[in-house]
């Protein structure tokens, strides 16, 4: 039961990854409020006064806020870099990186108020490697990981620990929105030659959310 009386935040958190982690915590005895577009706490990440609304609302339903885990993303469009047309990217730069500062400026207030935190951002393996026909979500995650190792060492005088999951391609909604060619793709690159599974990534995910996890900040980790 390692979140007993551990209060969570977990943004995508009714499919994939966040999906999976919002039920282990739950299973260890926390409590968790999942701030999605399509239920929990309604929240578009990609908008500031959403997100602080969300925030207020999470305060008040559990008193406090003691873990971060963001996961809510897009794929954004498969497209090479001269084809890509000027709102995908700004959508896909919206949510996976104004969503990131969004939340994670929410919650840093009330971590640093009782002097305990725990984030966790969900960025992906294309941010290090930069898949091709996927400049904006490689870049948006690239983006992401530069943010949390900035914020990590803002608030490493803290208790308040900030890393980053790497995941390569694991199963999830998000698959539909990519063609299969660039899943063929990024299947390729994989050397056990199978896709991750959303529980082998929330393994992971739910021991940076933990008190178990106190030395390790700003760091990234590779599934």
């Amino acid at each position: 039961m390692r979140f007993a009386g551990r209060r969570a935040v977990v943004t995508g958190g009714l499919s994939g990854i966040g999906e999976a982690v919002a039920k282990r915590i739950q299973a260890e005895g926390g409590r968790v409020a999942v701030w999605d577009m399509q239920g929990g706490i309604k929240t578009d990440i990609s908008n500031h006064e959403s997100v602080q609304a969300a925030a207020a609302e999470t305060v008040r339903q559990l008193g406090g806020i003691d873990i971060l885990v963001n996961s809510a993303g897009v794929a954004g469009p498969t497209a090479t870099v001269v084809d890509l047309k000027l709102e995908d990217w700004h959508r896909t730069v919206a949510i996976n990186l104004n969503g990131t500062f969004f939340t994670n400026r929410a919650v840093v207030p009330h971590m640093m108020a009782q002097n305990y935190g725990r984030i966790v951002n969900i960025a992906s393996i294309a941010g290090k490697e930069g898949n091709p026909n996927a400049s904006a979500y490689s870049a948006s995650k690239a983006a992401v990981i530069g943010f949390t190792k900035s914020l990590a060492k803002e608030l490493a005088k803290t208790n308040i620990t900030v890393n980053s999951v790497t995941p390569a391609a694991v199963r999830t909604p998000i698959f539909d929105q990519i063609p299969q060619s660039h899943i063929d793709f990024m299947l390729s690159k994989i050397p056990m030659g199978r896709l991750g599974k959303v529980d082998e990534v929330a393994s992971l995910v739910c021991w940076l959310a933990s008190e178990e996890c106190s030395f390790s900040t700003g760091a990234v980790f590779d599934v």
